[in-house]
C-alpha cells in the first residue's frame, strides 16, 4: 500500500486507468473483436498492471528501506526476504 498521498495517488490513477482498459476489454469481447486486437488490449492491460506493481513494489521498499539506512544490515536483510516472494 502506498504511503505518501503522492504515491497513493499515482496508484490510483493507474488502477482508474486499468479498470478503464479492463472495461474496454470486456466490450470489445462482448462485440466480437478479432482476436488480434483482444490480444493488443490484453497485452497493454498486463503492461499497465505490471507498471502499478513496480509503483507500488519501488514506493514499499523507499518507505521501508529509505527510513532505515542507518539500522542493523542483518535486520534488513531478514525484513526483505518477504517482500519479493510474491513476485
Amino acid at each position: 500500500m502506498p504511503h505518501s498521498p503522492e504515491d497513493k495517488k499515482r496508484a490510483l490513477t493507474r488502477l482508474r486507468r486499468i479498470r478503464g482498459q479492463a472495461e474496454a476489454l470486456e466490450r470489445a469481447v462482448e462485440a466480437g473483436t478479432e482476436c488480434a486486437a483482444l490480444l493488443q488490449q490484453i497485452a497493454a492491460l498486463r503492461g499497465a498492471a505490471n507498471g502499478l506493481m513496480a509503483e507500488v513494489l519501488e514506493s514499499h521498499f523507499r518507505e521501508t528501506f529509505g527510513h532505515e539506512a542507518n539500522a542493523d544490515p542483518d535486520t534488513q536483510s531478514t525484513k526483505s526476504c518477504g517482500f519479493c516472494a510474491p513476485i
